[in-house]
């Protein structure tokens, strides 16, 4: 799969200086579709190769290099465009994709840990036996973490804007990402770890007052509370989902994480930006707060209701410690997390 898609990305990126526009949406549109499956490999991997009371720290730790990708891609490639050719820039871009592709691909890091390859019978769980109200929630709390943030970040733009300081916006995106390296490391080291409604909720409630700020130097205050909540909460709606997928459907249930978290990230910035055209920039805060919060109630609810009858165990989603006891893994895999 990772020689197939890296093959796809390298004909789509050679070809994007020379394609007219309206071919261009389409060869867009296969190459998402093939995109390399870098997060789904990486995090499969990485509970493979970890131990269960390892895994959290490990997730966090893979969030914290997301964020310093974050803040160190975007200004790059700004630089580059600034410099060279926009052709030059996406042959640039191109070549990191298939780089990565092609070393993930060389290194064939182990997908399943040793254990459970030895006790693979080659049948795969049905999805209703693992696509359950837990993992439902947690996918829905993973789709609403990044429609606040993709949302965030254009209320950032707009603030500024409006305040005639664009040119702060990349002190205050860097702001908020060191923010996010900086919690990501605090809670992978913490013993104890809190659930991630509990994370999610946090976060909306602290994005909204953000909207308060009406310059670039608050607005970097502002942020900072926000960010040092986004890399434990993205860090826990990952190992919730490893924690929970049996290891057959592993790849299946990442692959799921990763479409909510794009579903989200391409919701947050027009729903976001609606509220922005039709208020204030501050609006756009309030949004992206309300954005996060909608999708835990939503989680939540959808989690609870089927259960208000009957008394059942503790889940991942309520208790991050429980979920690390190898021994006592709702999901049934008898091993499992990540983040």
């Amino acid at each position: 799969m990772l020689l197939v898609t890296v093959a796809v990305q390298v004909v789509f990126w050679l070809s994007v200086p020379i394609l007219p526009y309206g071919i261009l949406l389409g060869a867009a549109f296969v190459a998402g579709l093939l995109m390399v499956p870098t997060q789904p490999v990486t995090r499969q991997a990485i509970a493979a190769m970890t131990t269960t009371g390892q895994r959290r720290a490990a997730f966090a730790l893979e969030s914290v290099q997301g964020e310093l990708s974050y803040i160190v891609g975007p200004p790059i490639v700004i630089l580059c465009a600034a410099k060279a050719s926009p052709g030059m820039v996406a042959w640039g871009v191109g070549a990191a994709i298939v780089v990565g592709g092609a070393g993930i691909a060389l290194l064939n890091p182990p997908l399943r840990t040793k254990d459970e390859a030895a006790a693979d019978t080659g049948t795969r769980p049905r999805r209703r036996e693992w696509l359950g109200p837990h993992m439902i929630a947690t996918l829905l709390m993973a789709f609403g973490s990044t429609m606040l943030l993709s949302g965030t970040d254009l209320a950032i733009i707009a603030t500024l804007e409006q305040a005639g300081q664009v040119s702060w916006a990349a002190v205050v995106v860097a702001t908020y990402g060191v923010a996010s390296v900086v919690g990501g490391l605090v809670y992978g080291a913490l013993s104890r770890h809190l659930p991630t409604w509990l994370l999610l909720g946090l976060l909306g409630l602290v994005t909204l007052p953000a909207g308060l700020a009406h310059d670039a130097p608050w607005l970097c205050v502002a942020v900072v509370g926000a960010g040092l909540l986004t890399g434990p909460t993205l860090s826990t709606v990952a190992a919730a989902v490893v924690q929970l997928a049996p290891a057959g459907v592993r790849s299946e249930a990442t692959g799921l994480r990763s479409s909510a978290l794009s579903a989200g990230f391409a919701l947050g910035t027009p729903i976001v930006g609606v509220a922005i055209d039709a208020s204030v920039p501050a609006a756009g805060f309030a949004a992206a707060g309300l954005a996060g919060l909608a999708g835990l109630t939503t989680a939540l609810t959808g989690y609870l209701l089927p259960h208000c009858s009957a008394a059942r165990g503790r889940s991942p989603l309520s208790d991050p410690d429980r979920a690390e006891a190898p021994d006592h893994e709702p999901s049934g895999t008898g091993t499992r997390p990540g983040a």
